[in-house]
Parts: structure tokens; sequence; C-alpha cells
């Protein structure tokens, strides 16, 4: 008997709020703007992050060779009759031009970056755009990503190859006295300037 006191009890607690109210709706058990229970958590909105993973390698080579030669001769024969005052003569003249040269180059850059979505083109594209600045003995380090993502191309982890991100720019700066020092001095400067 108790028991059923106490449920009566329990589930007056409950309705009677709502009666009095007049307001009886059904709501959901998840928000309409979280995601689901079995969606992929994957950026598709401004504001969203994902984490691109740069893997970039370049390798370039270029090999030239160039070469030009020209030779002449010219010969006269001594003269005759009127003309024996002229001795025999010959002229011959060359001229060689040979250039080579040789080119290469090999970059490899590989790390990850996460960035935010900006904004959600017509075409469901997303730019997104971060930077990740690392200071070490005062010295930055400092990686700029931008770039168009396909969502599509938005893994499962929310991460995305940077060999799928279009009209991609990365850009590497620093800043600090290691930095400092690799750069040439003013007076460099003015002398490759002006000559």
């Amino acid at each position: 008997m108790l028991k059923k006191i106490f449920a009566v009890m329990l589930m007056a607690a409950f309705i009677l709020p709502v009666i009095s109210s007049g307001n009886v709706e059904a709501r959901s058990l998840w928000r309409d703007n979280q995601w689901g229970m079995y969606a992929d958590r994957k950026a598709r909105n401004v504001g969203d992050i994902l984490t691109i993973v740069i893997d970039e390698s370049t390798t370039q080579s270029a090999t030239k060779a160039r070469s030009n030669s020209k030779e002449g001769n010219v010969s006269l024969g001594a003269g005759t009759g009127i003309f024996h005052f002229l001795a025999a003569a010959a002229a011959s003249g060359s001229d060689s031009f040979t250039a080579n040269g040789s080119a290469s180059d090999t970059n490899s850059v590989s790390g990850r970056i996460t960035v935010t979505v900006i904004e959600v083109l017509p075409n469901d594209n997303m730019i997104v755009e971060g930077t990740q600045s690392i200071w070490q003995n005062r010295d930055e380090h400092k990686i700029t990503v931008r770039g168009i993502v396909r969502r599509d191309d938005v893994t499962r982890n929310n991460t995305i190859p940077s060999t799928k991100v279009a009209d991609a720019t990365l850009k590497f700066d620093g800043k600090g006295p290691l930095n400092a020092k690799q750069r040439q001095g003013i007076l460099t400067q003015i002398f490759n300037f002006l000559f």
C-alpha cells in the first residue's frame, strides 16, 4: 500500500506542473543543433574546427646544355697581270659557345595543424584557415594554412590530408634572435640592390 501511495505522489509531482501550465509538448532527447547519436562529428558550419594533416614533398630538377659553333675560311690566290703586286692571302675564323647548367631542389613538410571554418560556400565547400605559433628560446615559428575543403573529403576523425585542400596556401614564418641571424644585414641588402 505504501508503494502505491509513493508511486501516485511521484506521478503527481511530474504531471501536475505540466497540466497547470497548460503547455504539453513532445521534446526530443537530442537538440536540433547537436550531433545525433550515430553521426560523425565532422566540421560543417562556420566556427567548426578540423585538423589538416600536412604531408607535402616536392622534388624539382632541371638540366640544360647548349652549344653553338661557327667556322669560316677565306683564301685568295696571288694576283696576276696588273694585279701582280697582290700576294697570296688566307684567313680563317671560328667561334664556339658552350654552356651547361643543372639545378635540383627537394622540399619535405609534415605536421598537423587545426584550422577553423571561416566560410561555407554555396556549393557546401568550406574555406578554412588557421595559424599555429610555436615559441622556443625566444624564437617564434609560425605556420599559417588557408584553403578550400570539400565536406566529403573530411574523414570520420575530422581530419583531412593537405593534398585534398584546394587553393592551399602554407606559409612558414618566424622571428627572434635565431631567425634574425639568418637574414642578410641592411648593408648587404643595399649592396645587392645596387649591384
